[in-house]
This record gives C-alpha cells, sequence and structure tokens, in this order.
C-alpha cells in the first residue's frame, strides 16, 4: 500500500443539485472544511469553507443560503495518483493554494481524498525534531480591535481573501480570534436557514454586521507555541485542538506571527 493510500480518507460527498445551507450544515456538523460534489454519483467537483466564505460576502443578491444553488460556487478537483510521494503531494497543494487533493486509481477514479490535516499528521509522527517553527510561520498577520463592527470584520476577511482574523484589544494585546466558521455558526444560530440572507445580515443598519463587535463573536483563546518549539510539537496542538493555526510567540511572550497548516506543508515540501 502507498503512503497516500496510508493517509487519505474517504471523502465526504454532496449531490451538484443541494444549496449553499446544506453544505454549511454538513461542514458545521462534521466539524470539516471541505465537501466533495458529486453529479450522477461521479465526484466532479469541490467546495471548500474558504471559497464559501469570501462567496457568500460578496453576493448581492437579496437569495438565502437556501436559494443559491451550490453549483455557483464549485470548482474543479485537483487529482494526484495514488502512487505519488508525500512530499510531491505537499508541493502541489502549495504552489496550487489549495487545502486538497483527490487521490486518483488508474480503473476507478478518484477513491479518495488527502488533505493538509492529513499530511501535517504524518509530519507530526515520523518528523519530529527536525525543523522549528520560526523557520515557516509567517510573520504578517490580519487583524482588528475587539471593538470593531462585525461588518468592518467581514469586509477586511473578504478584501484580503482570508479566514480568520486576530482579534486585540486597546493595548494591542491579542485576545481572540474569528474565523469563517464562527460566522456560519453566528448566522445558522440566528434563524433558520430559510430566513438567513447572509451578506446582507452583515451589512443591513439592522443586522449582524451593524449591532455586534467583534469581541461578541471571536473565540477567547489563542492557542499558541514559540519560535523556537519544535514543529512537529506545533503540529501536535493543530491536531489536538481541531484547529488550522496557531500564534507565534517571541522569548518575551510578544506574538510574532501565525503559523498555519499551509505553512507546514511549505516545510514538507521541501524535505529531503
Amino acid at each position: 500500500m502507498s503512503q497516500l493510500e496510508n493517509l487519505m480518507s474517504t471523502p465526504i460527498t454532496v449531490d451538484k443539485k443541494s444549496k449553499v445551507a446544506d453544505v454549511i450544515k454538513i461542514m458545521l456538523d462534521k466539524k470539516i472544511g471541505r465537501v466533495l460534489v458529486t453529479e450522477n454519483e461521479k465526484i466532479t467537483s469541490i467546495v471548500t469553507e474558504k471559497d464559501l466564505g469570501l462567496f457568500l460576502l460578496k453576493d448581492k443578491s437579496d437569495r438565502t443560503t437556501q436559494q443559491i444553488p451550490l453549483s455557483e460556487l464549485t470548482k474543479s478537483v485537483l487529482t494526484i495518483s495514488q502512487l505519488t510521494g508525500i512530499q510531491k503531494c505537499a508541493k502541489k497543494m502549495f504552489e496550487n493554494s489549495i487545502g486538497s487533493l483527490g487521490v486518483m486509481s488508474q480503473d476507478k477514479g478518484i477513491v479518495g481524498i488527502i488533505t493538509k490535516t492529513d499530511l501535517v499528521r504524518d509530519f507530526e509522527k515520523n518528523h519530529q525534531n527536525e525543523k522549528i517553527v520560526g523557520e515557516y510561520m509567517s510573520a504578517n498577520y490580519y487583524w482588528v480591535y475587539w471593538d470593531d463592527i462585525l461588518s468592518k470584520v467581514v469586509s477586511k476577511m473578504s478584501e484580503n481573501r482570508i479566514s480568520r482574523l486576530i482579534v486585540k484589544n486597546n493595548e494591542d494585546v491579542p485576545i481572540g480570534i474569528i474565523t469563517f466558521r464562527d460566522l456560519f455558526n453566528l448566522v445558522m444560530s440566528m434563524g433558520s436557514q430559510r430566513d438567513t440572507i447572509f451578506p446582507k445580515s452583515f451589512e443591513s443598519e439592522q443586522g449582524l454586521g451593524k449591532t455586534l463587535q467583534a469581541d461578541e463573536v471571536m473565540r477567547n483563546e489563542i492557542i499558541t507555541v514559540s519560535y523556537y518549539d519544535d514543529l512537529a510539537k506545533a503540529c501536535q496542538l493543530l491536531l489536538s485542538n481541531k484547529i488550522n493555526g496557531v500564534g507565534v510567540l517571541s522569548n518575551k511572550g510578544n506574538l510574532i506571527g501565525i503559523l498555519s497548516k499551509t505553512d507546514i506543508i511549505k516545510a514538507i515540501s521541501t524535505l529531503s
């Protein structure tokens, strides 16, 4: 059995005729960041949490999530042979800025999916004490203040095509984080799927965007690692907490960057 066959998982799928609300529910219920899309029972495309969030924030129609066809935002699935090595798999993900690849069998088509999480799990298990966090962290990160209204938060996410923001207090100390998943949870909890107009709820004077502040939506805890920590240890934190990124602290305890699964994929792609 190849390395990828050991790591890959059976994809969670949804029919292309589904609505956006159906996909949001699946992602929230199963705590996943992507769903493969089928047409006539064959996998043909993919929808990710990030693509879903960016699409909804830019959609200016009066449609609810129950009315928007999933087909409007699906993308083609990039694939890789099940015989491909892990390093080449990571390199393809990193170069294409994607979080997953369909795993192809010569005679069966797409038989599984390999994600950034799968590769991070492999790195955590097999590459302890080889790399440090500071070699691969991203020094630049996006943030907002605790009292910024939610419409400013979502605008910043949309304009910069990012799926997470750090929240700071008035002393510029990070106190929380907001992700697309937090926004999905918020909107779905405020009313039935049929009644929720996702972008409008953040833009109108009476909507969520003008009545809530960042600190009312954020998750209060920022999980952190230190600059000189073992990269495999950081992987373990990401996996055990089911998160996509951690803050990186200097020796003085200041937040100096973010380490995401994408950064770890970059590290895997450069392994000798």
